[in-house]
């Protein structure tokens, strides 16, 4: 665990805020003394492909829709 004091917290927070997104934790300190610790937020990660498999589309979905079929499909 990685510990800055005020100045430096200050000086260079967004490279701090990356080291937390990794899942490090930065304590920041005052006089040499902690004061406040950043960590994670829990379940903030997104998985791209995490859905994968659980969701199945028809064939054709995407094909195009003239005017009579929109109305049907979303009752206009």
């Amino acid at each position: 665990m990685a510990a800055y004091n005020v100045h430096q917290a200050k000086s260079s927070l967004s490279k701090l805020l990356e080291r937390v997104e990794e899942g490090e934790e930065v304590v920041i300190a005052r006089h040499g003394k902690p004061v406040a610790k950043l960590v994670p937020v829990v379940g903030r990660k997104r998985m791209l492909g995490s859905m994968r498999g659980l969701v199945k589309q028809a064939k054709g979905w995407d094909a195009p829709m003239n005017d009579r079929e929109a109305g049907e499909q979303f009752g206009i």
